[in-house]
């Protein structure tokens, strides 16, 4: 299993903190659906007012991954990252 991890290290908010923080926010793909050579990696996307978002690309075998999954809230709404690191292996802002 690829799992997908998202963070947050650098938070443009008021106090400098991510409301999200201390939570895991993870998504699972199957190895099939991920290109290897991302595989192991972190991917950053910046904003303008300050915002990092990094996403952790890892492998992992289903017991582990399955651990992760049950304690993960969601994706935080940016599920479109995973997908732009899978067709781009880079996060770019994809327009609809």
């Amino acid at each position: 299993m690829i799992i997908f991890t998202l963070s947050m290290p650098s938070a443009g908010s008021w106090n400098g903190r991510w409301s999200g923080e201390g939570r895991i926010y993870a998504r699972a793909r199957k190895n099939c659906q991920v290109p290897k050579e991302v595989i192991g990696k972190s991917f950053c996307y910046r904003w303008d007012d300050g915002w990092v978002a990094c996403v952790q690309v890892e492998k992992m075998d289903y017991k582990e991954a399955q651990k992760i999954m049950k304690k993960s809230c969601g994706f935080f709404g940016y599920d479109w990252m995973i997908e732009s690191i899978i067709k781009c292996k880079k996060i770019i802002k994809m327009s609809h």
